[in-house]
Parts: C-alpha cells; structure tokens; sequence
C-alpha cells in the first residue's frame, strides 16, 4: 500500500479493511473527510458479515506461536518506525480528525511510550510462587501460576485519539500474545489502518492482527456478540458501551466510557498552576478527552480573581487552521458535533449563565468557550459536553465542592489545586472517580499506570499497559511437591 508523508486533495488515500493483512475487496466504500475544510482525506473498502466471520476463523486457526522476545521485538521494531514516520502520522491525524498539528505529534509520542511499555512488559515473568506451607493444614508443596493469552479479543476505539486509543488496545494484546480484531471509529480509521500496517511490517504473523470497518450490524454487533470472542475491550459513548455490556453474552467486557470531570480549585492554591491546568484541561486536544476538564469549580473567595485570570490565559488558545503550527485548538471531529456544543451553550445563557470569551462557531470549529453563572442542574454541567467549554461553578467551601463534584453519573478522574496535604487527602478518599490527581489536570497518567473510572464512566477494570495485559490472559495455577 503506498505511503503518503502529507495528505492533500491530490493525494488521496486508498485503504481497505485489513483480514489478516490482506485488504478487503467489497465494492463498498466509507469516504473520511477532513472536518476542517471538508476536502476527502482518503477512502476505506468495508467489510462485510462473511468478512468478519472470515476474520473470527483466521484469528482462531491460529499459526506461529511468538515467544515473549519475539512479542518484544515486534513492538519495539514498531515503537522505532513510528517514531521514524512521525511526520506522516501526525499529518494524518490531522487531516482526518482536524486536531492541530502539535496534538498530533504529542499523540505520537504518546503512542510510542504504549509501545514501548507494553514490549518491556513481554519481557517480564509474570508469575507467581505461593508456599503451601504455612498453615497447620498446608502440605509441604508450592503452587505456581502462570498467565495464557485469550483466545481472541475484539477492541472497538474511539475518534478523539486515532492512534493512542488504537495502540493502548492493541499493545497490550499483542504483549500477552492474544490475537484482536480492531474495529476502530469510521471518522478516523486510516491512522488506525497505518499502525496496523506497522505492525505487520515490524514481524506480526498476520493471523494476529485484523481492522474491519463496516455496517455496525456486519461488524460491530456481530463481533461483541460472537460466543468465539473471549473479551471486547470499548472506549466510547455511555450508551454504547452500556448496549455492549447487555448484549455481549458470556465474555469478559471492559468499557472506559466518558467522563464528567471537575478541575477543583481551592482558595490556598496556586492561582498561576490553576489557570494553566484549568486552561490545559478544558482545550487541548479540542477539549475531546473523556479526561478534560469538563467543569471547573472554584472557591468563592477567589472566584472573580481566577475568572480574571483565567480569560486571559484562555485568550492564548488560538483556534483556526489545524495544520497550521501556530494553532492551538483545531476542530472538534464534526460540524454536527459543533452544533451540539453550541446548542449547549445556547441552552445555559437561556438559563442566566454568561459567555465571557468564545462561544462562536464555524464549520466544525469552536472557539474555546469561558462561560459563568452556569446553573448547577445545566445540560454542560450534567452531561458530558465533549468540546472546548469551559464552565466555571463556584462552591462555598470542601463539603460543597466534594457534594458539587460527586453529583453526577460520570466518575473518571478529577484535579484538585490546593497547598493544603490534609484538604488533598480528604478529596482522594471522598471523590468518587477513578483518579484523584493533586495539583494536576484531571488526565495526568503515564501509558502503564492504571486508569479507567467507576459510575457510568465504565465498570471499574482498569486500563494502562500493564492492568491491560492482565485483562488479556487467564490464569492458570499448578502445584508440585517442594
């Protein structure tokens, strides 16, 4: 498949689905254009029913089995040309999800560290050793255990991280040595199909790797409800993955849905930190991170001083063009979805709340959005709003912003800026969320730490390289004479 290092309306890409590297030849089409401008990015040849069926039988079959080295070497052969083809990623990326170019390679890098994490863990003898003499009732034997890959794994991602999101599924299987079938988001499938590729290329028997795109009912519904298929690994929609959870049957499911999270400001924090974490967290990545800051709730007492500075901080996000390297916040993936945002807004200045910076939309871009006097019960501050909106709520004092921050369905993570270890303490035990970041954005992890939330923000099994992988496997005990 030819290799393009910058994406043009001359310069069309042609894709396919990939069944174990070899392209689907349907007749059938999905067309990706870029949100910006509109201009088609490139086009993917779907897959169909007997398609997926076919990709279920390969996986299956099975073939080479890779030793852990072998595992090793092919994601670390794949961390090395992705760093090497940087440029193309990120130029696709952007083109296909209209995310400024300086997300686009921060992505890589992020990707490369999944990548690289997960090869280190291949590495790694994950068993345990158990004596079985230590009690009055033990016998003088050891059990040992040991980790099995699944059989097969379906991983279905999101749009908001084209290729980290793709690499934090993949990776870990790959590490354990279970074979997937990746069914990543139709808005942005190319970056997706390039890693693929990639990892073919670095060594990866084919039977181990597929990416189908197709009619949900051809490909998404018959991979999750598949009685072969061991696990389903969905970041996405509280109601998608709540459809997968009900339909999915007997197998392991894991879901990082959305996220509702509050950047808490107390009034001993740092109010230069907090305005760049509040700033940081509601905009990069055009605000569509399940981890953004969604709400930013703010002390009375230096309420009207934050909100001062605040605007000006925000004032630096310039939104425009996403190739252009001065910009700092590209488009949201669709104009369908910047008429929501904007349509949220609209319904909370109906209600009192203030627009103080941004608020107005072109196409598929919104400029980042300072908006005040926002009503506690409003549709932004209830519901997940995935854009660069940035409501600020005030609270009186820790009982009310603990309340204010617990009162929605969502529970991934959270920020909280204070100077105070006993105020810090008291939000890690109170918060219910995933993560409880101190003095920092509600999304801070690195690529092997656990992650993943509780409430409607997924069931609570945690992503990251490592807790991945474990997901991945069974484990199998046995025990000898000792």
């Amino acid at each position: 498949m030819k290799e393009e290092t910058l994406i043009t309306t001359e310069n069309i890409i042609k894709s396919a689905s990939l069944i174990a590297g070899k392209p689907v030849i349907s007749g059938k089409t999905l067309a990706v254009n870029n949100p910006y401008n509109g201009h088609l990015v490139g086009t993917v040849e779907m897959a169909g029913l007997n398609d997926t069926q076919a990709a279920i039988d390969i996986a299956l079959k099975g073939g080479r089995v890779l030793t852990r080295y072998e595992r090793y070497s092919v994601l670390d052969k794949t961390r090395t040309m992705l760093l090497e083809r940087k440029e193309e990623f990120a130029q696709l990326i952007t083109a296909e999800a209209g995310l400024c170019i300086t997300e686009a390679r921060y992505e890589i890098g992020r990707a490369h560290d999944v990548l690289l994490f997960a090869s280190m863990e291949c590495l790694k003898d994950d068993g345990q050793v158990f004596s079985c003499d230590i009690s009055p009732n033990g016998k003088q034997r050891k059990i040992f255990t040991l980790r099995e890959p699944l059989k097969l794994a379906v991983a279905i991602t999101p749009f908001n991280h084209p290729l980290n999101q793709v690499a934090h599924k993949i990776a870990p299987a790959l590490a354990a040595g279970t074979p997937v079938i990746l069914k990543p988001s139709e808005k942005t499938p190319l970056t997706a199909i390039r890693l693929v590729e990639l990892l073919y290329q670095a060594g990866l028997p084919t039977y181990m790797l597929s990416v189908l795109l197709g009619d949900t009912k051809d490909v998404a519904e018959a991979l999750v409800q598949d009685p072969r298929v061991d696990l389903v690994s969905f970041t996405g929609s509280v109601a998608v993955g709540k459809k997968i959870a009900q339909t999915a049957g007997y197998k392991k499911v894991i879901l990082e849905l959305g996220g509702n999270d509050p950047l808490i400001v107390l009034e001993d924090a740092n109010l230069d930190l907090a305005v760049t974490l509040a700033a940081e967290g509601s905009f990069r990545n055009s605000g569509q991170r399940c981890t953004a800051v969604k709400r930013i709730l703010v002390q009375e007492s230096i309420a009207k001083e934050f909100t001062k500075r605040f605007v000006e901080k925000a004032k630096e996000y310039t939104c425009g063009d996403p190739a252009n390297p001065e910009t700092k916040v590209g488009t949201v993936i669709d104009e369908q979805s910047a008429l929501y945002l904007e349509s949220v807004v609209d319904k909370a200045v109906a209600r009192g709340a203030r627009v103080l910076l941004g608020g107005k939309r072109t196409g598929a871009l919104l400029q980042p959005t300072v908006i005040v006097d926002v009503p506690r019960d409003a549709q932004m501050i209830v519901q997940e709003s995935f854009g660069p909106l940035a409501p600020i709520l005030t609270f009186k004092d820790i009982d009310d912003a603990i309340s204010l921050s617990n009162s929605t369905a969502f529970g991934l993570s959270s920020g909280v800026v204070t100077n105070n270890m006993e105020h810090a303490i008291r939000f890690v035990k109170e918060l219910k969320v995933g993560t409880v970041n101190i003095n920092e954005v509600p999304g801070y992890r690195i690529e092997n730490s656990p992650f993943g939330g509780i409430k409607d923000s997924g069931l609570g099994i945690k992503e990251g390289v490592i807790e991945a992988i474990k997901c991945f496997t069974t484990v199998k005990t046995f025990s000898m004479p000792w």
